[in-house]
């Protein structure tokens, strides 16, 4: 029995070594991931947040941004960012919210305007949309192909608000660049 014992604590001992000695390597072809260095500097969680936007994890997204909210304070990038992910999700009080308070501190960033028009457009608000994405556009100098697009769609929703027998359009959200959407009619 003692050899048994002295065999099983020796090969603890062993697997205990190799995880402090700085684990495995996967270029040797090692089945185990390579160890985290601890000392380096982080990732900014707001790029984490645009990525992960990206590969369509909203809440994955949602917690990078407050995070960095936490880290950065309610800066008007994370007020942006938190209120185009709640855009994304279609919590669209939400995002409206969170983009008039980012505005508030800083009204010089044309996609802000732009996803707060795209909110507007979704709650079917196009006079107030057409107002802001007039916005947007001045900002942008005209540059932005998402901001004009979405801009005559608003100018086309507030000259035919469909009333009568028409049938209901439906839209959809298209992500454009890192932080706008554009709306796009279904077929």
């Amino acid at each position: 029995m003692t050899r048994l014992r002295a065999y099983a604590l020796t090969s603890c001992i062993f697997c205990l070594a190799a995880c402090t000695t700085g684990g495995s390597d996967l270029s040797k072809g090692s089945p185990y991931a390579p160890d985290v260095d601890r000392s380096a500097a982080a990732v900014d969680g707001v790029l984490v947040g645009w990525r992960l936007m990206e590969a369509g994890e909203y809440e994955l997204a949602m917690d990078a941004f407050i995070r960095a909210g936490v880290e950065q304070g309610r800066t008007p990038e994370i007020l942006a960012a938190v209120g185009t992910v709640n855009l994304a999700m279609g919590r669209l009080g939400q995002a409206e919210d969170k983009l008039r308070e980012a505005l508030k501190a800083d009204d010089s960033q044309a996609e802000t305007w732009n996803n707060l028009g795209v909110v507007l457009m979704e709650k079917g608000e196009f006079p107030e949309a057409q107002q802001i994405l007039r916005k947007a556009y001045a900002l942008d100098n005209g540059e932005s192909d998402a901001i004009r697009d979405n801009l005559r769609l608003a100018l086309a929703n507030s000259v035919q608000p469909g009333y009568g027998d028409q049938k209901s359009q439906e839209y959809k959200l298209v992500r454009r660049g890192s932080s706008d959407y554009l709306i796009k009619p279904t077929p």
